[in-house]
């Protein structure tokens, strides 16, 4: 785990090793989501890498149909 500082401007840098270890580049935007007390920051990810990821999934018998669509 690394430690991070906020600086007076309300920014934090992100360590190398896990710019590194992520391949975050410059310019890349992340999303911050507030879990409770703390913040989590994800890595948009290239849409075009999504095709196919729910190839096959089917929602029959996940919920009932009517609260799908109400």
């Amino acid at each position: 785990m690394q430690t991070v500082i906020l600086s007076e401007k309300f920014q934090i840098v992100i360590p190398k090793k896990t710019r590194d270890d992520l391949g975050l580049k410059a310019g890349q935007k992340l999303v911050l989501i507030e879990k409770g007390n703390s913040i989590e920051v994800v890595k948009i990810g290239n849409i075009k890498s999504a095709v196919g990821i729910a190839k096959g999934v089917s929602a029959k018998g996940l919920r009932d149909e009517s609260e799908r669509f109400s």
